[in-house]
């Protein structure tokens, strides 16, 4: 399959996929499956492109198992978080304020997603498709990244949790851990998360492409669907919150300010 075939084939995968999440929302009034599903989706797409690809076999198979295993790590976590809980505060504010176009607007935004998922797998389809062998060193660092990257996000999220379902810590601000040193050390993470397909692009001549994702992704964490309107939401809601964003780092984990 070509690189062009298997883009478009994999976008049109994933666009299916969230119209049926789209259509299921439509009774539920919940948009929170989105998330799992949209981080599944890519997972997809780096197994998808790994399969179709032409790259050396070892080179493919680590792409494969590295983007598989996150996508679904990520995915299924967001599921366990969101399952059988109201709706996330970010779609329930999508809903209100769109009111009577709330419908239609929220399929567009859910295509939207896919487009988005579709522009960061641009990382895994150049590894998929890259000329020659990897280097065993390249491939090792690829996934001493991607190791740091996923397992930094995975104890970001459980000790977000315990936090959260912990009566004792209810209303109060999460500092502790991680997030002692920066306010969203799992965006962070994941953010670094991207940059593990670098390594794995080394030889190809569009291997800065890889670079692309992590940008992106860290763009729109910071700048669009994550801190802002996440953060708008708990300086209203927790008590300290603006205080904790005055001395600690909003993205890269640092010390505190006294």
């Amino acid at each position: 399959m070509t690189p062009v075939l298997a883009a478009l084939s994999g976008f049109a995968l994933v666009a299916l996929a969230l119209a049926v999440v789209w259509a299921v929302q439509l009774k539920t009034r919940n948009a929170g499956m989105v998330d799992p599903v949209w981080s599944w989706s890519m997972g997809f797409l780096a197994v998808w492109y790994a399969i179709f690809g032409s790259a050396a076999a070892e080179t493919r198979l680590v792409l494969g198992l590295l983007g598989g295993i996150w996508g679904l790590r990520l995915g299924s976590h967001l599921f366990i978080r969101n399952a059988g809980k109201p709706e996330d505060a970010r779609y329930a504010k999508f809903r209100a304020e769109w009111g009577a176009k709330a419908n239609f607007n929220m399929f567009w935004f859910f295509q939207f997603q896919a487009l988005v998922a579709w522009a960061l797998s641009v990382g895994f389809l150049v590894v998929a498709y890259r000329p020659g062998d990897s280097h065993v060193t390249a491939l090792g660092l690829g996934v001493a990244i991607w190791l740091v990257a996923v397992i930094g996000e995975s104890v970001a999220d459980a000790q977000m949790e315990r936090f959260r379902t912990d009566p004792s810590t209810k209303g109060q601000v999460m500092d502790r851990g991680l997030w002692r040193y920066s306010r969203h050390p799992n965006y962070f993470f994941e953010s670094l998360h991207w940059v593990a397909y670098l390594p794995l692009a080394f030889g190809s001549p569009y291997g800065w492409v890889t670079l692309l994702p992590a940008v992106l992704m860290a763009w729109l964490l910071l700048k669009m669907s994550g801190v802002p309107i996440l953060e708008a939401h708990l300086v209203q809601s927790r008590p300290g919150y603006a205080d904790y964003m005055r001395r600690t780092s909003v993205f890269i984990p640092w010390p505190p300010k006294s």
